[in-house]
């Protein structure tokens, strides 16, 4: 009797609906199995055969690939650490979005699934593979439907840390002990390289290892480049190293006096009764500071805003050739690594 009344039944009201008590087989995960779709599609399963090295040997009753699936869908579904594994490797979800080895004997549980990203993952040939597994899965998207014209975004970021972490160190500008990772975005906010550094470097530390080698793989396929930072990376370097590369750029430098007197006549509030909207001036000039070997475009923006005293003020510097409001506009839209 209690096996009949815990088969499914249909309403008779709506033969279309049905009703099963197995609580074993629901899911709040659901929507990671599209995301599986999308990768299978992609082709993950490939490029983790290629790029990553599984030193366990032969006999392994967890492939490497539901291995890292489980780690990384596991955040997806907002889950930060590996506690809850224990519990996912039951889950419908995690459980048939792998290979047909975990489908009834479940997927990785927490000290197996802690093991691999501590031990495994973590060997030099394997981070440098998951490098290039993320670059050439966004090289596959981009394969699909990918313009003419690339936008990079380069931004450093913080990852506070609470104990004594290896290379963890205070930084001044976060006010907290942290790593200091460097990201680089394309326009449409896919994380194309990261790397972790020491919480006390400076922000545009190693920007050549990110920034060059995407420039050059897309050029090689045909596509105009242009470059956004904010004023960190207001270096004479990275400018003659994006012009000599035909990349257009603009970037965001620090306000200093040279540069305000060029934009004198702007700084002057209007005369009258004070608008409640803010009243923005551009103005585009040629500057060198004595840091540079030549002279370079620079933007100003300059906002007078209801019940400020003095005016909001910044500088972008650029080789692009638009309008001065287009540029300010332009560099307005950056800020994906922030996100």
């Amino acid at each position: 009797m209690g096996e009949q009344q815990n088969q499914p039944f249909q309403f008779s009201f709506n033969p279309s609906l049905k009703v099963d008590f197995q609580g074993s087989r629901v899911t709040s995960d659901g929507g990671l199995l599209l995301v599986r779709e999308l990768d299978e599609r992609l082709g993950l399963s490939e490029l983790i055969a290629e790029y990553l090295n599984d030193s366990r040997g032969k006999n392994t009753q967890l492939p490497m690939a539901d291995l890292l699936r489980q780690a990384v869908y596991s955040r997806l579904a907002g889950y930060e650490d590996v506690n809850d594994a224990e519990r996912l490797a039951q889950d419908p979800t995690f459980r048939l979005m792998g290979s047909e080895r975990i489908w009834e004997r479940g997927a990785a549980l927490t000290s197996r699934l802690q093991s691999f990203e501590t031990e495994l993952l973590t060997q030099e040939e394997n981070l440098s593979g998951l490098a290039a597994i993320n670059r050439e899965l966004i090289a596959r998207a981009e394969a699909i439907d990918s313009p003419q014209r690339v936008v990079l975004d380069m931004d450093s970021t913080e990852i506070p840390v609470y104990g004594q972490q290896e290379n963890s160190a205070y930084n001044g500008h976060f006010e907290s002990t942290c790593y200091h990772p460097l990201l680089l975005f394309n326009g449409e906010g896919d994380c194309l390289a990261a790397k972790l550094r020491p919480g006390n470097v400076h922000s545009a530390e190693d920007w050549a290892e990110l920034l060059l080698p995407e420039i050059a793989r897309q050029q090689e396929l045909g596509k105009e480049v242009v470059f956004r930072a904010d004023a960190a990376f207001a270096k004479p370097e990275i400018y003659e190293a994006l012009e000599e590369r035909g990349v257009k750029y603009a970037i965001r430098i620090p306000a200093n006096d040279s540069l305000e007197r060029d934009i004198a006549e702007l700084l002057t509030r209007p005369v009258g009764r004070p608008s409640h909207k803010p009243v923005v001036w551009y103005k585009g000039f040629l500057y060198q500071a004595a840091s540079w070997n030549t002279a370079r475009r620079v933007v100003a923006k300059v906002e007078f805003h209801f019940g400020e005293l003095f005016p909001r003020v910044g500088f972008i510097v650029t080789n692009l050739e638009t309008p001065s409001r287009s540029v300010v506009r332009f560099y307005n839209k950056r800020g994906t690594a922030e996100q």
